[in-house]
């Protein structure tokens, strides 16, 4: 453990020449919630907004030593792994590039771009990652480049585990739990790494790619069959085969797979409450502390806020999903009387509170009955049991499809 931490000490004092550390603040509010003192070790505050940056930097320089000409150097990603490259692409002065799905949006390119400048090209390739991380490694064989993993390489799980070091340093003591967001698990293998069992962990996954509980439970790396990509920070569909060689000697820790539609909630609370920006991934950590109490009352509490590569135009879609969690939004198929003035008395049994977001005909035809699709938000879930008895018992039939993923997925 000492020559590891003295190996993250060492990549620590390399990297101030690239950025300061990122803040550990205690947070008031979170403290104050859950009756723990809660720190946020602010990785969304890097100069990527993300810990990518930090792996990158380590497996690059490593690269680079005891070579008279610095390798051009590959990755394959649409995210943070992506613009951590080439922003140490423009520092080290090398050439690099980047592989990224056709898929990828304009907004990931162009930050990409604007990190790496004429140091990377960016190469659009394949419809899902796994087409591009192959053309990646081909390109990597043919032209004898450096390949850079995202995650599962130990000069990566090196460099991230520079969190764990400044943590160390900026908290002044051993906090007694660490919350470390999950996706191919470079970043919870450094930290573990670090700190070993000098204090205790919450490993946290997104429920739609829950990659580090399919290889606990089987004994080996297991690729999901499916994953969300919601979110795409954690949304890897396996373990990283170095990393789960450090992380199984830690599945006796606590194990959380987080909801995705939850952890919307959460986001719009850093946002409106907070003023934090936090990508899906980044905000993993937070989130867990509602599942975490009363285990960490009084508490020393370290949550990593690993990204905040937000894209605001997500932002209507989050807080949707917040408003479905929260049963303030929901969508309903409204069967109505085909008679003049029907319509009216509909909108007569909504509350003030009550705000139709959406109204569409179905089915138009001169049968007793019409159909709707109708979308509602309110203030206060209850409100909905209020306006389904008085619907109801005027004959009009309201059917909630706001959970129904196959009519949901064709209507709304």
């Amino acid at each position: 453990m000492r020559d590891f931490q003295k190996t993250s000490h060492a990549i620590t004092s390399k990297l101030r020449s690239v950025f300061e550390p990122t803040p550990l603040q205690h947070n008031a509010y979170l403290s104050g919630l859950y009756g723990a003192e809660i720190y946020l070790k602010r990785e969304d505050l890097s100069p990527v907004r993300s810990y990518k940056i930090r792996g990158a930097f380590n497996a690059m320089n490593n690269a680079m030593e005891g070579r008279k000409t610095p390798p051009s150097f590959v990755c394959a990603s649409a995210g943070n792994h992506a613009q951590g490259v080439a922003f140490m692409c423009k520092y080290f002065g090398v050439k690099g590039r980047i592989f990224m799905p056709v898929t990828t949006p304009q907004q990931k390119i162009m930050k990409t771009k604007a990190f790496g400048g004429e140091l990377i090209e960016i190469e659009l390739i394949g419809d899902y990652f796994d087409e591009t991380l192959h053309a990646a490694q081909a390109f990597c064989t043919a032209q004898n480049a450096v390949f850079l993993p995202p995650f599962d390489a130990p000069d990566v799980i090196a460099g991230q585990s520079t969190v764990a070091a400044e943590i160390s340093e900026q908290l002044g003591k051993l906090p007694d739990l660490v919350v470390l967001p999950v996706g191919g698990g470079g970043l919870s293998a450094g930290v573990t790494s670090y700190f070993e069992r000098d204090t205790s962990y919450c490993f946290v996954e997104p429920a739609g790619g829950a990659c580090l509980a399919a290889a606990i439970a089987d004994g080996k790396p297991r690729k999901l069959e499916q994953i969300s990509t919601f979110v795409d920070g954690a949304a890897v569909a396996q373990i990283g085969v170095e990393n789960f060689a450090i992380l199984q000697h830690y599945k006796d820790q606590q194990h959380l797979s987080i909801n995705e539609d939850r952890l919307c909630t959460t986001l719009i609370e850093m946002l409106n409450v907070e003023g934090i920006v936090l990508e899906p991934a980044g905000a993993l950590a937070v989130d867990a502390l509602k599942d975490l109490p009363p285990d960490i009352k009084g508490k020393t509490v370290v949550c990593v806020t690993s990204g905040g590569n937000f894209d605001f135009e997500r932002l209507p879609e989050v807080k949707e999903r917040a408003q479905r969690y929260s049963g303030l939004k929901k969508y309903f198929i409204l069967k109505m009387p085909q008679r003049p003035g029907a319509l009216r008395d509909f909108l007569g049994f909504l509350g003030s509170h009550d705000d139709i977001t959406r109204f569409e005909y179905l089915k138009k035809s001169a049968r007793n009955f019409g159909t709707v699709l109708i979308g509602i938000e309110t203030d206060n879930a209850k409100n909905f049991d209020h306006l389904s008895a008085l619907a109801e018992g005027a004959g009009f039939q309201m059917r909630d499809i706001t959970d129904d993923e196959v009519l949901a997925s064709f209507l709304v």
